[in-house]
């Protein structure tokens, strides 16, 4: 399944539904979409590979994205997810002319990405300063995700990753396999069961028609955070 290019009119809907361009008027919008294309691309398509080279800047509109790198046996090591509403390009700097791949991403399920001319963009929106401010936070969120991501791998037990994950992403935690969660935290299918039932047992955690409920967040909380 190839990727499908979307309307004009529905491409100007996805720009203003986006925080990160909530501060343009109607002219700049206009300027945007012109050199912008919203993308419905099927799930399992890689968008880039790591340590490669992009002209066009990515957001997700709907759908989930992923980041991930590949070791040197070919395992895939999941690193984060992309929500819609998130720009999906890395960014390191505003002098750059192209856009450097971190890792690797691919969409996880059928989604719609907005894809803009990178260089355009910067010579009408980041060197005259109108999107700069909303740039600079950009990298350093990126930068915050990037520290997270760290401090789970480096600082975190298997019982603090997944307290981390059920405080802060239940949603996700419950809508994935337990398998795929075991993945993404890099522990094994059989640790995360234990966690699970340990977290049961002390009444932070509970089940309901399948899915994982928080009864104590405050303490929840209180495991990973001694850790960080």
């Amino acid at each position: 399944m190839n990727q499908h290019i979307v309307s004009a009119t529905r491409t100007e809907t996805a720009l203003r539904s986006l925080d990160f361009f909530a501060s343009l008027n109607q002219e700049s919008i206009a300027k945007l979409g012109a050199i912008s294309l919203l993308k419905e691309l099927p799930g399992e398509y890689i968008l880039h590979y790591e340590n490669s080279y992009s002209d066009r800047l990515l957001f997700l509109v709907e759908g989930l994205v992923k980041a991930y790198k590949i070791d040197k046996y070919d395992n895939e090591i999941f690193l984060y997810y992309i929500y819609p509403g998130t720009m999906i390009s890395d960014l390191s700097s505003l002098e750059e002319s192209e856009l450097l791949s971190y890792a690797n991403i691919s969409t996880v399920e059928s989604s719609l990405l907005l894809s803009i001319e990178y260089r355009r963009f910067k010579t009408l929106f980041l060197d005259t300063g109108v999107l700069s401010h909303n740039f600079t936070l950009e990298i350093l969120r990126q930068s915050k995700l990037l520290r997270e991501l760290i401090d789970r791998e480096f600082l975190l037990d298997s019982v603090s990753k997944v307290a981390m994950m059920l405080d802060k992403d239940l949603e996700m935690f419950n809508r994935l396999r337990r398998h795929d969660v075991s993945m993404m935290l890099h522990i094994q299918p059989e640790t995360l069961s234990r966690v699970l039932k340990r977290l049961k047992r002390d009444d932070l955690v509970c089940t309901e028609k399948g899915e994982v409920m928080v009864c104590d967040h405050e303490r929840l909380q209180a495991i990973y955070k001694d850790s960080l």
